[in-house]
């Protein structure tokens, strides 16, 4: 038997029990841990209005950010909100937010509009919620609103294909393993392929509807479509999907999407930057370039 070339890695064989021994690597190696719970103590700040959104303008954070400036826009006055600025440094596992979500993501949300306060995580679960809160981007019954669903969990269900797969493998992994990119890759312009043959004879994902389901999907694959996650649009050959591309070109053009997409951003053009969100106004006068420098990532 011959050694290996050095070229080639060395097969890794799995130890009988896995134990947490040493740092993964990567970009989030430091904020990686296989337990849950809080590391500190550190409450959390509340506002006025009635609902407080802990959150980053990832695209689950941006999910929710969307969609509370498309109530407001719809003349749902009770849909007003603060955001604060969670960054994913570790702030996640201050004991406040743990308080709110178990799982340490954002976005979570505090829903103080009634007499008792009800949290609510998971950026579906926080759609669902305000969309049957205010009757709005959610069809009422039928056929319409089962599509609607539908679409809103096969995005749940997919997104950890494309961010906690393919993302990582592709921009954040230490090393480039050409079996794990392919495998998920493969995966993406899949779920590509899904999502373009649905709009190619409809308009939004559950049909002639903008709902919850395209304020879920469009944050991720409408990103992806436009080459803005993981510098990977030319790699997946993104242009090929035209439905995808008319679609998510007409998502982005609507002004609560625009403002939805400021919201706890902290990269990029600072005048796109609004890390938070206390009022209306807020876009006009509390954007990074007017009050300070861009916080880096």
């Amino acid at each position: 038997m011959t050694d290996a070339p050095a070229n080639e890695p060395v097969e890794y064989v799995p130890p009988k029990v896995w134990t947490w021994n040493k740092a993964s690597g990567g970009r989030f190696a430091s904020i990686n841990r296989p337990i849950a719970g809080p590391t500190h103590e550190a409450g959390l700040p509340v506002g006025r209005h009635p609902f407080q959104l802990y959150s980053l303008a990832t695209p689950n954070g941006v999910k929710v950010t969307v969609m509370f400036e498309e109530l407001l826009a719809a003349g749902h006055r009770g849909a007003e909100y603060d955001a604060w600025l969670i960054k994913i440094d570790g702030n996640q596992f201050g004991s406040g937010f743990v308080a709110v979500n178990p799982n340490s993501k954002i976005p979570a949300l505090m829903d103080r509009s009634g007499p008792e306060p009800i949290r609510v995580f998971e950026s579906g679960a926080i759609l669902l919620h305000l969309a049957e809160k205010f009757g709005a981007f959610l069809p009422a019954s039928g056929a319409a609103r089962a599509e609607c669903l539908s679409w809103l969990f096969w995005q749940m269900g997919s997104a950890p294909f494309l961010g906690g797969g393919f993302g990582h493998f592709y921009a954040y992994a230490p090393t480039k393993i050409e079996y794990a990119i392919d495998r998920y890759a493969m995966e993406v312009k899949r779920q590509l392929d899904v999502l373009d043959r649905r709009l190619a004879d409809n308009e939004f994902l559950s049909g002639n509807e903008y709902t919850i389901a395209d304020i879920a999907t469009w944050p991720w694959y409408g990103a992806l479509a436009k080459g803005l996650v993981y510098g990977a649009g030319e790699f997946l050959s993104v242009h090929e999907y035209k439905n995808v591309q008319r679609w998510t070109d007409a998502i982005a053009k609507r002004p609560a999407v625009k403002r939805g997409r400021m919201v706890n951003r902290i990269s990029g053009d600072p005048a796109s930057q609004l890390h938070e969100r206390h009022d209306a106004s807020d876009f006009e006068t509390r954007t990074q370039d007017k009050i300070g420098e861009a916080v880096k990532e």
